[in-house]
């Protein structure tokens, strides 16, 4: 059976919806490939199956690592979301008492992340008033600990 240009474009815009209930962003690349291979045999239409084939493994293979390698840099300075490195060692004053498994308040002099008070985590009672450090960022809670 050889396929037709419309095989491959049927294909191709499956595999790009398929993308969208499966959310691992790869799928499309396949999807992508199959398109371009159906554009190119409307275009060449005497390509042999196996022509066809190697194209569209081709054409995926080289979208997935030109994705990898070009696109999605991951040799940032900073990580999006993870602020540790700015937060980490801030002295605070709790402004709500916390206690392990009960969270508290702390209130920073100057915005800390784009707020003056965040809600934090302890792992002894501490009352409110008393100085605290930032130890981590767990979530959207930040870890302190007594000065």
């Amino acid at each position: 059976m050889a396929l037709e240009w419309w095989h491959w474009i049927v294909l191709g815009v499956a595999l790009v919806v398929a993308e969208l209930a499966v959310p691992a962003f790869f799928i499309i690349w396949f999807g992508l490939g199959a398109l371009l291979v159906g554009l190119l045999l409307l275009v060449a239409p005497a390509m042999g199956m196996t022509l066809q084939l190697a194209l569209w493994c081709a054409a995926s293979l080289g979208m997935v690592v030109l994705w990898f390698r070009v696109f999605k840099r991951s040799d940032h300075k900073t990580r999006i979301g993870q602020s540790d490195g700015d937060t980490i060692g801030e002295i605070g004053l709790m402004a709500k008492a916390a206690a392990p498994f009960e969270r508290g308040r702390v209130r920073f002099q100057k915005p800390l992340l784009g707020s003056e008070e965040w809600e934090c985590v302890v792992d002894e009672a501490i009352a409110a008033g008393e100085r605290v450090r930032v130890v981590s960022v767990e979530g959207s809670f930040l870890k302190v600990a007594r000065v």
